[in-house]
């Protein structure tokens, strides 16, 4: 949580950057993990991004309540235990698990704002939902713009 209140207004600019980089080539830190593990890691990842597209689809129709429960199920706070955090965490370095719990927690957000999108039904609530769904989506850019499984 320090590193997103400290770094958090610099997500942009490092999702801008990785794509400056990665046409010069892969400087991201690597992450040596068991390969066990690197599966896993890699498989919760896709499950993130499944997650993401399901929650933006249910946001454009407006479902908010269906949105919060799957984003607080799938990618916040109550889902740590499904994606073992606690046994990935220690092979991460410092910021690269800062970055990840910066995610789940914009997940959680997103999940109470989505809850009070679902009574409000207005067009500010649709667009404190999709920034707060932005919030989510930008510690996964910072996070991809730094390190690498492979």
């Amino acid at each position: 949580m320090r590193f997103v209140r400290r770094f958090g207004k610099m997500i942009p600019l490092v999702a801008a950057f990785a794509v400056t980089v990665t046409a010069a080539g892969d400087d991201r830190e690597l992450v040596k993990l068991p390969e066990p593990m690197q599966a896993h890691m890699l498989a919760n990842m896709r499950d993130h991004l499944v997650t993401l597209n399901e929650l933006l689809k249910l946001v454009a129709r407006e479902d908010y309540k269906p949105a919060a429960e799957l984003a607080e199920a799938r990618l916040g706070m109550s889902s740590l235990g499904l994606h073992g955090a606690s046994h990935m965490a220690p092979f991460m370095p410092q910021p690269m698990q800062e970055m990840g719990t910066s995610m789940h927690h914009a997940a959680s957000r997103f999940a109470l704002v989505a809850t009070d999108a679902d009574v409000e039904r207005s067009k500010a609530a649709l667009q404190q939902a999709t920034a707060a769904l932005q919030e989510i989506t930008a510690s996964c850019t910072a996070c991809h713009a730094a390190y690498r499984l492979r």
